[in-house]
């Protein structure tokens, strides 16, 4: 339901299923501290200073006690996660994503869904320096290279970088979209499958935008205004759709070699997700031959295969993969005998 057109469709049922996707026990919360975290957090001072400014984030209409009452349960919560895991470093960016899970889940999950997600697919974006976030970033260019080499080329030839995706990336969204239905249901389509996928959906905005990206001026100025500039009216359904296609054609030990090429880092949360490796290190022999065939095609040829590619198979695998966070390797291990894969390959996600 996650990853399929809609989503989740009411915070009613994400308030039962995005426990779930992260495999949390939502009966054991974690226990309150009995310190005073606004006192002796380091962060708080920052902490303070963008939840303050995080007015949009609410719904319009909220009466301002009710706001104000959030954005006080909103300090407190990071802080908690904070004080309990001291190998993790605030950012910021980390506050909207943390806003989201208070208003579908309120203040009781929160803390249980946040601390999980902060240690497996934002463990990144929380180490003390940046270059395992900006190692995810190089995955960007090799995606959009798989699809559409011009587009790619040009972007090279402007020297843009990536930096225009950061804020996408380390907030899930949450900070460049105004509509909150759309924050949510990509939040539903992220919790469900690999750790990695919200670079794929950027990318797939930067190939939606591919015209106008072309018509700009190829420098870095131009073509960085506009990427970060992101619509609000895109077409999400048929991004998402296009993003499980192409992790489902280009996964991230694929592009791997390239994306390490452009910036050496040790590890990424996907390497925490050793499951989650040996899915995207398994094909099934159909998916292997349509990759040797798609080799051949010209680039035209090969954007029209990625980009209409039947739904059905996707759908199984990324429904596998997302899956196999909560079920684990055993589950993954059924799965993977009932689906008939390949036989394992060795998986060497960064060289």
């Amino acid at each position: 339901m996650a990853i399929s057109e809609g989503g989740l469709l009411t915070d009613e049922i994400r308030q039962k299923v995005w426990p779930k996707l992260l495999n949390v026990n939502t009966s054991d919360p974690p226990p309150i501290s009995g310190k005073n975290l606004r006192q002796g957090s380091k962060d708080y001072q920052q902490v303070l200073l963008d939840v303050r400014r995080s007015l949009r984030r609410f719904p319009p209409g909220m009466p301002e006690k009710q706001r104000e009452g959030l954005q006080e349960e909103l300090i407190d919560i990071i802080l908690l996660i904070l004080e309990r895991n001291p190998q993790l470093h605030y950012y910021q960016g980390y506050h909207d994503i943390v806003v989201t899970f208070l208003l579908v889940v309120g203040e009781k999950l929160t803390p249980s869904l946040v601390e999980k997600l902060s240690t497996h697919h934002l463990r990144d974006f929380m180490d003390p320096t940046m270059d395992n976030t900006k190692h995810i970033l190089n995955y960007l260019m090799p995606i959009i290279d798989q699809v559409n080499p011009e587009l790619h080329d040009f972007m090279q030839s402007a020297e843009v970088g990536t930096i225009f995706a950061l804020s996408w990336l380390i907030t899930w969204f949450g900070h460049v979209l105004s509509d909150f239905r759309h924050v949510v249901r990509l939040y539903d389509f992220f919790l469900a499958c690999h750790p990695l996928m919200p670079i794929y959906f950027a990318a797939v905005i930067v190939l939606y935008r591919e015209q106008e990206v072309l018509d700009c001026d190829c420098d870095m100025a131009s073509v960085h205004h506009l990427l970060s500039q992101i619509p609000q009216d895109l077409p999400y359904e048929t991004l998402i759709s296009r993003a499980g296609d192409l992790f489902v054609q280009f996964p991230p030990s694929e592009l791997a070699r390239e994306a390490s090429a452009q910036q050496q880092a040790e590890k990424t949360a996907a390497s925490t997700f050793k499951d989650f490796e040996l899915a995207s290190a398994q094909q099934r022999p159909d998916a292997v031959l349509r990759q040797r065939f798609r080799g051949l095609l010209r680039p035209e040829e090969r954007t029209k295969d990625v980009l209409t590619k039947p739904r059905t198979n996707r759908f199984v695998k990324l429904a596998v993969m997302g899956l196999t966070v909560a079920l684990g390797a055993a589950a993954l291990a059924v799965v993977k005998s009932a689906l008939e894969w390949a036989p394992k390959f060795q998986l060497q996600l960064f060289p």
